[in-house]
């Protein structure tokens, strides 16, 4: 007996020394921290400005003359779609590939300091231009409107910036598999590998936007192709969206079954849609241009297949989350078909903002669903709703979740520990931000299916009746931001109080582990090499034959439009 009981002690005492070896060492932590700390000052300041920016749309707020709208709305885009997301998904994944390979090789530390250098010099040419009144061209950037050219100097530093972060990933994970040969990737370091395998090869159609751009905004050539700038960005810009998502996904799936007292539900699952989003992501863009000319009606059809195929890992996804609640709830002694959803730790923040992340994916999933629907699509594309669409998805679904991230992640890293008083604000905060951004988003999809036209400041249009009559919608929403800067406020304050001032102490990184009777993962999904191949060909047949038809049947291009 006392042998069994050595052995347990020393079984348990060498995984405590693993444990110990896995977690993030202070200079990871560091790198990891600066990042996530850059994405919340720039999630406070976009905030600010979207407060600013719906009081201005609801008529309630006149700017003065030396901030018009459109600047406003679009460092707004830069700071919350560019910045804040990405650097909290480098944050983030660094961290994890530290927690789970062992710690970051010291070249691959290095690499991640100098790309943050890089996009920080990207993001002072970027927000110097749109400041000095230059560069009110909207996050999306399309020609023919022009900016100064130091705003496309300062993208090509970003993603200059990126490519260095998703080559360190890279040697991380490959010096891992050198050491450990037959093993599986850990899970959360696959999900690592997806999201910078996006980010390398979906921005490669940002990047030559970009360099397309850059003779013609220094005057050097005259006029340029539209169609071809708008399919470019959109390759990327879809990509960009699901990047979001896979990091929001990866949190669901490693973190919270170990929150909840539960189990991964499938290794397996996990991987194949990590798979999946990866080979079938870049294809979708399409579907941000149904409406667009030049492109013909088989392409369409073909990227809107693509796109709807984004779906079935989704629904993949919610199949494995409800699982994964439900025994959790069994095990915890709930009875009946729904018992289990009383048993879930609701008053835990670190469940309850990615649970509400995971509902409103529901209605904005079937929502960018529904707007492959050529029809739909002419009726809403230029309106509030697709507006109410994306803060639906990016502003509930994806923030909601980075924000549950925070509550263990930055302690883990600090040393420090979320306290119940902490918990309560962090309650009260996704509380106040989903109540605002309901009333918001819901009051965009409404507004929009009303007409009101999206990328514009506040207008009657002379007193026409049914420009008026949108008017009690946009003063729900500007409601909603009212709400959001509250929750802006709080969430800064919580993300510096876990940083720098709550108590210290050991905060565990919580990693899912799977069931004891779960299958063996197949050893098909570590061939990445097959998976980039397959994605490569997917992308080829989506866009070689569109693209080639842009350049060589060009129409005359434009010259630049300068609109504000």
């Amino acid at each position: 007996m006392a042998t069994i009981t050595e052995g347990v002690m020393q079984k348990a005492s060498v995984k405590d020394k693993v444990t110990k070896l896995l977690g993030v060492n202070s200079l990871d932590a560091r790198l990891s921290l600066v990042f996530i700390g850059i994405a919340f000052i720039a999630f406070l300041l976009g905030g600010i400005l979207g407060l600013l920016q719906g009081l201005n749309r609801a008529g309630l707020l006149e700017l003065p003359a030396w901030l018009n709208y459109y600047q406003v709305l679009t460092a707004h885009g830069v700071l919350l779609v560019l910045v804040f997301s990405t650097t909290f998904t480098i944050g983030y994944f660094y961290a994890a590939l530290s927690h789970t390979l062992g710690g970051l090789l010291p070249k691959v530390r290095k690499m991640g300091w100098i790309a943050l250098g890089l996009m920080v010099i990207g993001v002072v040419f970027v927000a110097t231009t749109i400041i000095r009144g230059n560069a009110s061209v909207m996050y999306t950037f399309y020609p023919p409107m022009q900016a100064s050219p130091w705003f496309y100097v300062g993208l090509v530093f970003l993603v200059i910036g990126i490519w260095v972060t998703a080559f360190g990933a890279f040697i991380n994970v490959a010096h891992w598999r050198k050491n450990h040969r037959g093993e599986h990737l850990p899970l959360l370091a696959y999900f690592a590998t997806g999201v910078f395998v996006l980010l390398f090869f979906g921005s490669f159609g940002v990047t030559a936007e970009v360099l397309y751009i850059l003779p013609w905004a220094f005057g050097w050539t005259d006029t340029i192709n539209v169609i071809l700038t708008r399919t470019l960005f959109w390759s990327f810009g879809h990509t960009l969206v699901n990047i979001w998502y896979l990091t929001a996904v990866s949190t669901w799936y490693i973190a919270i079954p170990k929150l909840i007292g539960g189990k991964l539900f499938s290794d397996s699952l996990a991987r194949l849609v990590v798979i999946l989003l990866v080979i079938l992501n870049i294809t979708g863009g399409f579907h941000h241009q149904i409406i667009d000319p030049g492109i013909t009606p088989q392409i369409k059809f073909m990227h809107v297949f693509m796109s709807l195929a984004i779906g079935f890992p989704s629904m993949m996804t919610a199949f494995a989350m409800f699982a994964v609640f439900e025994r959790a709830g069994r095990k915890k002694g709930a009875k009946g078909l729904l018992g289990w959803f009383k048993v879930l730790p609701w008053g835990d923040v670190r469940f309850l903002a990615p649970m509400i992340a995971m509902i409103s994916f529901i209605p904005a999933g079937a929502g960018g669903i529904a707007q492959t629907n050529f029809q739909l699509n002419q009726v809403v594309h230029n309106t509030m709703y697709i507006v109410g669409h994306f803060h639906l998805t990016l502003g509930v679904s994806v923030v909601m979740s980075f924000c549950g991230a925070v509550y263990w992640l930055v302690p883990h890293l600090t040393k420090r520990v979320l306290t119940p008083a902490m918990n309560k604000i962090g309650v009260a905060q996704t509380i106040i931000w989903t109540l605002g951004m309901t009333l918001m988003s819901g009051a965009m999809h409404w507004v929009g299916l009303q007409g009101s036209p999206r990328r514009t400041s506040y207008t009657t249009y002379g007193d026409n009746a049914t420009a008026l009559g949108w008017d009690p919608y946009l003063f729900l929403l500007a409601i909603g931001g009212t709400l959001l800067i509250i929750g802006c406020i709080l969430m800064f304050y919580i993300v510096f109080n876990l940083m720098f001032l709550a108590p210290k102490g050991e905060t565990e990184f919580p990693i899912a582990e799977p069931e004891e009777d779960a299958l063996l993962t197949p050893k098909w999904t570590e061939r990445w090499t097959m998976i980039i191949v397959l994605m490569l060909a997917v992308v080829a047949m989506a866009y070689v034959i569109p693209l080639v038809d842009m350049i060589f049947n060009a129409p005359p291009g434009s010259p630049p439009f300068r609109t504000w």
